[in-house]
Protein backbone atom coordinates (compact mmCIF):
# COMPACT_ATOMS: atom_id res chain seq x y z
CA UNK A 1 0.00 0.00 0.00
CA UNK A 2 1.32 3.41 -0.70
CA UNK A 3 0.28 5.74 1.74
CA UNK A 4 -1.40 9.08 1.61
CA UNK A 5 2.02 10.97 3.20
CA UNK A 6 3.55 8.89 0.63
CA UNK A 7 1.68 10.10 -2.68
CA UNK A 8 1.51 13.42 -1.08
CA UNK A 9 4.46 14.61 1.00
CA UNK A 10 2.94 18.30 1.51
CA UNK A 11 -0.88 16.93 2.85
CA UNK A 12 -0.25 18.55 6.37
CA UNK A 13 -4.19 17.30 7.44
CA UNK A 14 -6.57 14.84 6.64
CA UNK A 15 -9.72 12.56 7.76
CA UNK A 16 -9.58 9.28 7.76
CA UNK A 17 -11.89 6.39 9.36
CA UNK A 18 -10.34 4.12 12.33
CA UNK A 19 -9.93 0.37 10.75
CA UNK A 20 -8.66 -1.15 13.72
CA UNK A 21 -8.01 0.10 17.68
CA UNK A 22 -6.22 -2.57 20.18
CA UNK A 23 -4.74 -2.08 23.50
CA UNK A 24 -1.40 -2.67 23.99
CA UNK A 25 -1.31 -5.78 26.78
CA UNK A 26 1.38 -4.55 29.71
CA UNK A 27 4.50 -6.38 29.79
CA UNK A 28 4.93 -8.56 32.80
CA UNK A 29 8.98 -7.95 32.96
CA UNK A 30 8.71 -4.12 32.73
CA UNK A 31 6.98 -2.25 35.18
CA UNK A 32 3.28 -0.80 34.70
CA UNK A 33 2.96 2.60 32.60
CA UNK A 34 0.48 4.24 30.54
CA UNK A 35 -2.08 2.36 28.67
CA UNK A 36 -1.32 2.70 24.57
CA UNK A 37 -3.25 1.66 22.01
CA UNK A 38 -2.53 0.59 18.19
CA UNK A 39 -4.51 2.52 15.78
CA UNK A 40 -5.07 1.41 12.35
CA UNK A 41 -6.76 3.85 10.17
CA UNK A 42 -7.61 3.35 6.09
CA UNK A 43 -4.82 5.71 5.48
CA UNK A 44 -2.56 7.69 7.28
CA UNK A 45 -0.54 11.46 6.22
CA UNK A 46 1.78 10.24 9.46
CA UNK A 47 4.73 8.61 7.75
CA UNK A 48 5.67 4.89 9.35
CA UNK A 49 9.80 4.47 10.08
CA UNK A 50 11.32 3.08 7.78
CA UNK A 51 14.02 3.51 4.39
CA UNK A 52 16.57 5.16 7.17
CA UNK A 53 13.68 7.79 8.03
CA UNK A 54 12.55 8.57 11.34
CA UNK A 55 8.38 8.30 11.68
CA UNK A 56 5.93 11.73 11.76
CA UNK A 57 4.57 13.02 14.58
CA UNK A 58 1.15 14.31 15.06
CA UNK A 59 -2.15 14.41 16.38
CA UNK A 60 -4.67 12.19 15.77
CA UNK A 61 -7.86 15.00 16.56
CA UNK A 62 -6.20 16.17 19.80
CA UNK A 63 -4.17 12.76 21.03
CA UNK A 64 -0.68 13.01 20.44
CA UNK A 65 1.43 10.60 18.48
CA UNK A 66 5.26 10.11 18.59
CA UNK A 67 5.35 6.65 17.42
CA UNK A 68 4.32 5.20 13.83
CA UNK A 69 5.35 1.85 12.84
CA UNK A 70 4.99 0.14 9.75
CA UNK A 71 3.11 -3.76 9.88
CA UNK A 72 3.76 -5.37 6.43
CA UNK A 73 1.07 -3.02 4.51
CA UNK A 74 -0.56 -1.49 7.61
CA UNK A 75 0.64 1.67 9.34
CA UNK A 76 0.07 1.58 13.28
CA UNK A 77 -0.06 4.24 15.16
CA UNK A 78 0.91 4.09 18.86
CA UNK A 79 -1.72 6.68 21.14
CA UNK A 80 -2.70 6.77 24.78
CA UNK A 81 -6.20 6.69 24.20
CA UNK A 82 -8.60 4.86 21.88
CA UNK A 83 -10.92 5.69 19.12
CA UNK A 84 -13.94 3.82 18.28
CA UNK A 85 -14.34 1.38 15.47
CA UNK A 86 -15.27 3.17 12.13
CA UNK A 87 -14.62 6.50 13.99
CA UNK A 88 -13.75 9.78 11.62
CA UNK A 89 -10.56 11.07 12.63
CA UNK A 90 -8.70 14.35 11.64
CA UNK A 91 -4.80 13.78 11.34
CA UNK A 92 -2.33 16.59 11.58
CA UNK A 93 1.07 16.66 11.36
CA UNK A 94 4.31 18.46 13.16
CA UNK A 95 5.05 19.87 9.57
CA UNK A 96 8.42 21.10 10.57
CA UNK A 97 9.61 18.04 11.82
CA UNK A 98 7.94 16.43 8.43
CA UNK A 99 9.60 19.24 6.45
CA UNK A 100 13.13 18.89 8.09
CA UNK A 101 12.80 14.41 7.16
CA UNK A 102 11.78 15.44 3.38
CA UNK A 103 15.18 17.62 3.01
CA UNK A 104 17.61 15.58 4.56
CA UNK A 105 16.30 12.52 2.66
CA UNK A 106 15.91 14.21 -0.47
CA UNK A 107 18.80 15.66 0.22
CA UNK A 108 20.53 12.44 0.72
CA UNK A 109 19.02 10.55 -2.42
CA UNK A 110 21.04 13.85 -4.21
CA UNK A 111 24.52 13.44 -2.44
CA UNK A 112 24.33 9.49 -3.24
CA UNK A 113 23.80 9.26 -6.83
CA UNK A 114 26.08 12.13 -7.63
CA UNK A 115 28.88 10.98 -5.39
CA UNK A 116 28.19 7.69 -7.15
CA UNK A 117 28.35 9.24 -10.41
CA UNK A 118 31.40 11.22 -9.90
CA UNK A 119 33.97 9.25 -7.95
CA UNK A 120 31.56 5.71 -8.49
CA UNK A 121 31.67 5.65 -4.63
CA UNK A 122 28.40 3.84 -3.99
CA UNK A 123 26.33 4.42 -0.52
CA UNK A 124 25.80 1.24 1.45
CA UNK A 125 23.42 2.71 4.01
CA UNK A 126 22.43 6.06 5.46
CA UNK A 127 21.43 7.70 8.96
CA UNK A 128 19.02 10.57 9.21
CA UNK A 129 20.15 12.11 12.83
CA UNK A 130 18.43 14.87 14.62
CA UNK A 131 20.85 17.09 14.40
CA UNK A 132 23.32 15.90 11.71
CA UNK A 133 23.38 12.93 8.97
CA UNK A 134 25.55 10.86 7.12
CA UNK A 135 25.75 8.16 4.60
CA UNK A 136 28.09 5.06 4.47
CA UNK A 137 30.65 4.54 1.28
CA UNK A 138 31.99 2.04 0.06
CA UNK A 139 35.34 3.34 0.23
CA UNK A 140 38.27 3.66 2.48
CA UNK A 141 38.22 7.13 2.14
CA UNK A 142 37.25 10.56 0.34
CA UNK A 143 39.25 13.51 0.08
CA UNK A 144 38.41 16.71 0.79
CA UNK A 145 38.93 18.25 -2.78
CA UNK A 146 35.92 15.12 -3.82
CA UNK A 147 34.29 16.82 -1.10
CA UNK A 148 34.71 20.34 -2.25
CA UNK A 149 34.10 19.07 -5.69
CA UNK A 150 30.64 16.96 -4.97
CA UNK A 151 29.82 19.84 -2.81
CA UNK A 152 29.78 22.36 -5.79
CA UNK A 153 27.85 20.51 -8.41
CA UNK A 154 25.00 19.36 -5.63
CA UNK A 155 24.42 22.97 -5.03
CA UNK A 156 24.30 23.76 -8.86
CA UNK A 157 21.76 20.95 -8.98
CA UNK A 158 19.49 22.67 -6.39
CA UNK A 159 19.96 26.34 -8.12
CA UNK A 160 18.67 24.59 -11.30
CA UNK A 161 15.91 23.42 -9.79
CA UNK A 162 15.50 19.77 -10.99
CA UNK A 163 12.24 17.87 -10.67
CA UNK A 164 11.59 15.48 -7.69
CA UNK A 165 8.89 12.51 -8.88
CA UNK A 166 7.54 9.50 -7.54
CA UNK A 167 6.66 6.32 -9.79
CA UNK A 168 4.52 3.79 -8.32
CA UNK A 169 5.41 -0.41 -9.60
CA UNK A 170 2.49 -2.58 -9.53
CA UNK A 171 3.27 -6.41 -8.60
CA UNK A 172 2.69 -6.91 -12.90
CA UNK A 173 5.17 -4.60 -13.41
CA UNK A 174 8.49 -6.46 -15.60
CA UNK A 175 11.58 -7.42 -13.19
CA UNK A 176 13.54 -6.05 -16.06
CA UNK A 177 12.25 -2.51 -15.88
CA UNK A 178 12.79 -2.60 -11.65
CA UNK A 179 16.55 -3.71 -12.24
CA UNK A 180 17.10 -0.53 -13.65
CA UNK A 181 16.58 1.24 -10.33
CA UNK A 182 18.59 1.67 -7.72
CA UNK A 183 17.85 -0.29 -4.85
CA UNK A 184 19.36 -1.99 -1.29
CA UNK A 185 16.61 -4.41 -1.30
CA UNK A 186 12.64 -4.41 0.24
CA UNK A 187 12.06 -5.24 3.72
CA UNK A 188 11.24 -8.93 4.01
CA UNK A 189 7.25 -7.65 4.99
CA UNK A 190 6.81 -5.73 2.25
CA UNK A 191 3.75 -6.04 0.60
CA UNK A 192 1.63 -3.95 -2.41
CA UNK A 193 3.38 -1.33 -4.58
CA UNK A 194 6.68 0.16 -4.90
CA UNK A 195 7.56 3.39 -5.25
CA UNK A 196 10.61 5.20 -7.35
CA UNK A 197 11.83 8.38 -6.69
CA UNK A 198 13.61 9.83 -9.71
CA UNK A 199 15.71 12.70 -9.66
CA UNK A 200 15.56 14.82 -13.15
CA UNK A 201 18.50 13.46 -15.33
CA UNK A 202 20.20 12.06 -12.46
CA UNK A 203 18.91 9.20 -10.56
CA UNK A 204 15.69 6.49 -9.77
CA UNK A 205 16.19 4.77 -6.41
CA UNK A 206 13.64 2.87 -4.62
CA UNK A 207 12.10 4.67 -1.73
CA UNK A 208 9.06 4.38 1.03
CA UNK A 209 10.39 7.77 2.19
CA UNK A 210 8.98 11.20 2.37
CA UNK A 211 10.70 13.64 -0.47
CA UNK A 212 10.06 17.20 -2.25
CA UNK A 213 8.96 17.81 -5.37
CA UNK A 214 11.71 19.89 -6.88
CA UNK A 215 15.41 19.98 -5.58
CA UNK A 216 15.09 23.89 -5.07
CA UNK A 217 12.81 22.80 -2.22
CA UNK A 218 16.23 21.96 -0.25
CA UNK A 219 17.89 25.03 -0.24
CA UNK A 220 21.20 24.01 0.25
CA UNK A 221 23.76 21.06 1.00
CA UNK A 222 26.67 21.38 3.22
CA UNK A 223 28.93 18.14 3.34
CA UNK A 224 30.83 18.45 6.52
CA UNK A 225 33.50 15.69 6.67
CA UNK A 226 34.02 12.48 6.60
CA UNK A 227 35.80 9.76 8.82
CA UNK A 228 36.56 5.89 9.02
CA UNK A 229 33.05 3.91 9.29
CA UNK A 230 33.35 0.87 12.16
CA UNK A 231 33.23 -1.66 8.92
CA UNK A 232 36.09 -2.06 7.06
CA UNK A 233 37.32 -0.03 4.10
CA UNK A 234 34.07 1.86 4.39
CA UNK A 235 33.78 5.94 4.61
CA UNK A 236 31.24 8.00 6.61
CA UNK A 237 30.61 11.21 4.80
CA UNK A 238 28.40 13.70 7.27
CA UNK A 239 26.11 16.52 5.81
CA UNK A 240 23.23 19.07 6.46
CA UNK A 241 20.80 19.88 4.02
CA UNK A 242 18.15 23.20 4.03
CA UNK A 243 17.15 24.58 7.42
CA UNK A 244 19.89 22.42 8.93
CA UNK A 245 22.35 24.75 7.53
CA UNK A 246 20.73 27.83 8.12
CA UNK A 247 20.67 26.40 12.02
CA UNK A 248 23.84 25.82 12.02
CA UNK A 249 25.18 28.99 10.65
CA UNK A 250 23.35 30.71 13.21
CA UNK A 251 24.78 28.68 15.43
CA UNK A 252 27.72 29.35 14.15
CA UNK A 253 27.65 33.12 14.30
CA UNK A 254 26.32 33.34 17.77
CA UNK A 255 29.66 31.25 18.83
CA UNK A 256 31.99 33.80 17.01
CA UNK A 257 29.96 36.86 18.83
CA UNK A 258 30.56 35.37 21.71
CA UNK A 259 34.62 34.45 21.29
CA UNK A 260 35.12 37.82 20.02
CA UNK A 261 33.63 39.36 23.08
CA UNK A 262 35.41 37.38 25.28
CA UNK A 263 38.53 37.52 23.33
CA UNK A 264 38.86 40.97 21.74
CA UNK A 265 39.81 40.75 18.83
CA UNK A 266 38.91 40.00 15.28
CA UNK A 267 36.96 36.57 14.74
CA UNK A 268 39.76 35.85 11.94
CA UNK A 269 42.56 35.63 14.32
CA UNK A 270 40.43 33.63 16.51
CA UNK A 271 42.44 30.31 15.73
CA UNK A 272 46.29 32.33 16.45
CA UNK A 273 44.54 33.62 19.75
CA UNK A 274 43.44 30.24 20.44
CA UNK A 275 46.15 28.42 20.30
CA UNK A 276 48.71 31.61 21.86
CA UNK A 277 46.20 30.94 24.87
CA UNK A 278 46.81 26.98 24.79
CA UNK A 279 50.63 27.43 24.94
CA UNK A 280 49.97 30.07 28.01
CA UNK A 281 48.21 27.68 29.79
CA UNK A 282 50.66 24.85 29.20
CA UNK A 283 53.46 26.75 30.51
CA UNK A 284 51.32 27.92 33.51
CA UNK A 285 50.27 24.27 34.38
CA UNK A 286 54.16 23.33 34.52
CA UNK A 287 55.13 26.71 36.72
CA UNK A 288 52.27 25.56 38.85
CA UNK A 289 53.49 21.68 39.29
CA UNK A 290 56.94 22.86 39.45
CA UNK A 291 55.87 25.07 42.86
CA UNK A 292 53.82 22.37 43.72
CA UNK A 293 56.18 20.07 43.92
CA UNK A 294 58.52 22.81 45.93
CA UNK A 295 55.96 22.92 47.98
CA UNK A 296 55.21 20.02 48.89
CA UNK A 297 59.22 19.43 49.72
CA UNK A 298 59.03 22.33 51.84
CA UNK A 299 56.03 20.91 54.01
CA UNK A 300 57.82 17.44 54.11
CA UNK A 301 61.52 18.69 55.24
CA UNK A 302 59.27 20.42 58.40
CA UNK A 303 57.71 17.24 59.25
CA UNK A 304 60.23 15.16 59.43
CA UNK A 305 62.10 17.06 61.56
CA UNK A 306 58.62 17.72 63.95
CA UNK A 307 57.55 15.94 66.86
CA UNK A 308 53.82 15.70 65.42
CA UNK A 309 52.37 12.97 64.47
CA UNK A 310 49.59 14.19 62.67
CA UNK A 311 49.23 16.74 59.62
CA UNK A 312 46.23 17.24 57.88
CA UNK A 313 46.29 19.86 54.74
CA UNK A 314 43.55 20.46 52.38
CA UNK A 315 45.15 22.57 48.96
CA UNK A 316 42.83 24.26 46.27
CA UNK A 317 45.77 24.31 43.75
CA UNK A 318 47.11 21.41 44.63
CA UNK A 319 47.08 18.35 42.27
CA UNK A 320 47.68 14.07 43.17
CA UNK A 321 51.32 14.90 42.08
CA UNK A 322 51.32 17.02 45.29
CA UNK A 323 50.09 14.58 47.62
CA UNK A 324 52.27 11.59 46.08
CA UNK A 325 55.29 13.64 46.82
CA UNK A 326 54.49 14.39 50.22
CA UNK A 327 53.57 10.84 50.76
CA UNK A 328 57.10 10.07 49.48
CA UNK A 329 59.10 12.65 51.11
CA UNK A 330 57.58 11.46 54.70
CA UNK A 331 57.92 8.06 54.02
CA UNK A 332 60.13 7.30 56.85
CA UNK A 333 58.25 8.56 59.53
CA UNK A 334 56.04 5.69 60.46
CA UNK A 335 54.16 7.27 62.90
CA UNK A 336 52.84 9.91 61.32
CA UNK A 337 49.33 9.90 59.57
CA UNK A 338 48.69 12.61 57.00
CA UNK A 339 45.39 13.68 56.08
CA UNK A 340 45.64 15.29 52.45
CA UNK A 341 43.54 16.93 49.84
CA UNK A 342 43.29 18.78 46.85
CA UNK A 343 40.14 20.45 44.37
CA UNK A 344 37.24 22.24 44.86
CA UNK A 345 36.60 23.29 48.67
CA UNK A 346 32.77 23.29 47.93
CA UNK A 347 32.34 20.21 46.03
CA UNK A 348 34.37 17.66 44.21
CA UNK A 349 38.03 17.08 44.98
CA UNK A 350 40.61 13.68 46.04
CA UNK A 351 42.27 12.83 49.19
CA UNK A 352 44.26 10.31 51.05
CA UNK A 353 44.97 9.29 54.15
CA UNK A 354 48.15 8.13 54.72
CA UNK A 355 50.33 6.34 57.85
CA UNK A 356 50.04 3.90 60.32
CA UNK A 357 48.22 1.02 58.93
CA UNK A 358 46.10 0.32 61.73
CA UNK A 359 45.12 4.22 61.92
CA UNK A 360 44.07 4.03 58.15
CA UNK A 361 42.64 0.87 58.35
CA UNK A 362 39.95 2.42 61.38
CA UNK A 363 39.68 5.79 59.94
CA UNK A 364 39.27 5.40 55.96
CA UNK A 365 35.64 4.83 55.43
CA UNK A 366 34.76 6.70 58.18
CA UNK A 367 36.43 9.85 56.70
CA UNK A 368 35.15 8.80 53.15
CA UNK A 369 31.99 8.70 54.19
CA UNK A 370 31.74 12.22 55.88
CA UNK A 371 33.31 13.44 52.72
CA UNK A 372 30.59 12.10 50.71
CA UNK A 373 33.13 9.41 48.19
CA UNK A 374 34.21 6.56 47.20
CA UNK A 375 37.43 5.07 47.83
CA UNK A 376 39.97 1.75 48.16
CA UNK A 377 41.93 1.07 50.98
CA UNK A 378 45.68 -0.15 50.24
CA UNK A 379 48.08 -1.10 53.37
CA UNK A 380 48.64 2.14 54.81
CA UNK A 381 46.65 4.25 52.33
CA UNK A 382 43.50 5.54 51.45
CA UNK A 383 42.39 6.80 48.25
CA UNK A 384 38.96 8.47 47.57
CA UNK A 385 37.27 10.81 45.29
CA UNK A 386 35.12 12.52 47.57
CA UNK A 387 31.81 14.17 46.51
CA UNK A 388 31.58 17.30 49.63
CA UNK A 389 35.16 18.63 50.24
CA UNK A 390 33.05 20.70 51.80
CA UNK A 391 33.14 18.75 54.95
CA UNK A 392 36.84 18.45 55.07
CA UNK A 393 36.85 20.49 58.64
CA UNK A 394 34.60 17.85 59.72
CA UNK A 395 36.57 15.32 58.47
CA UNK A 396 39.74 17.02 60.28
CA UNK A 397 38.01 16.63 63.82
CA UNK A 398 36.73 13.48 63.35
CA UNK A 399 40.31 12.12 62.98
CA UNK A 400 41.75 14.48 65.92
CA UNK A 401 39.09 13.03 68.26
CA UNK A 402 40.34 9.37 67.47
CA UNK A 403 43.61 9.64 67.48
CA UNK A 404 43.38 12.26 71.00
CA UNK A 405 41.19 8.49 72.45
CA UNK A 406 43.48 6.37 70.64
Amino acid sequence: MVFKCQSDSYLKEFVSKVVSCDKVPPDPKKPPKEDQYEVILEDTILFPEGGGQPCDYGFLNSIPVNKVIRKADKAIHITKEGFSLGQEVKQTIDWKRRFDHMQQHSGQHLITALIDKEFEFPTVSWWLGEDVSYIELDTKSITENQIREAEGKINELIRNGKKVTVEVYTKDTPEEELKQVRARGLPEDHKGDIRVINIEDLERNMCCGTHVTNLSQLQMVKLLHSEKSKRKDKTFLYFLVGNRVLDKLSQCIDTERKLTTILKNNSLQHPDLVEKLQKNVKTLTKNLQIANRDAALIIAEKLKNSTTNYFSMFREIGDVDFINTLIRECAKRKDLLLFLGVGDPKTVGNFVLYGPENDVKCLGQEVCNILEGKGALNGNKYFAKANKMLNWDKADAFIKDYLKNE
